[in-house]
């Protein structure tokens, strides 16, 4: 398994070992004790969650916030998206900017975005399937989001051919600014 940092230090790309020939593949998508050694802390998941959407479907900017943090390992395994982690944490010296990366059942990629980051996504392809664990459960009280294109943080999202697709509480998700809470 191989990780690589992102813009954000605490962002990780995530690229299992691939064994391919004639017949197909085989992947250790996911092992304990390699990932828990790479983040460098003991990292617990709780539970894994599985959506599918079009292209032009933006997701996020999301997050959870204390007591229910949740960090998330997400991937793709049909189709592809760019992936994006903000830094919400108001004392990191990284803290509005943020890191992207394309996620596809193709590269197979993941990316491990801990707590104290928003999280979005824009499918890329005709639909994706994403795939992603976390280390809380949802808990509604505690959910939060920012705006995906606002302006201070500057995300560069991809030109899909169509207007992205929101749900209505993305529309109107604050700008980082203008957020009721974030993490300290």
């Amino acid at each position: 398994m191989k990780i690589t940092p992102t813009r954000l230090p605490e962002v990780l790309i995530v690229e299992p070992k691939v064994f391919g020939d004639a017949r197909g593949f085989f992947s250790e998508s996911w092992s304990e004790k390699v990932f828990n050694q790479a983040v460098g802390t003991q990292v617990r998941f709780v539970q894994d969650n599985h959506s599918r959407s079009a292209r032009g479907v933006l997701r996020g900017l999301h997050f959870q916030l204390p007591p229910h943090t949740q960090g998330k390992l997400v991937r793709v395994v049909s189709g592809a998206v760019f992936d994006v982690a903000v830094d919400i944490r108001r004392s990191s010296p990284n803290f509005g900017r943020w890191g992207g990366v394309e996620l596809s059942a193709e590269n197979q990629r993941q990316l491990w975005v801990p707590p104290g980051f928003a999280h979005g996504f824009l499918v890329l392809s005709e639909t994706a399937d994403f795939l992603y664990k976390t280390t809380d459960y949802y808990a509604p009280q505690c959910e939060g989001a920012v705006r995906w294109d606002d302006p201070a943080i500057g995300i560069e999202w991809p030109d899909t051919g169509i207007t992205a697709m929101l749900a209505d509480k993305d529309a109107k998700a604050p700008l980082l600014a203008d957020a009721p809470r974030l993490f300290d």
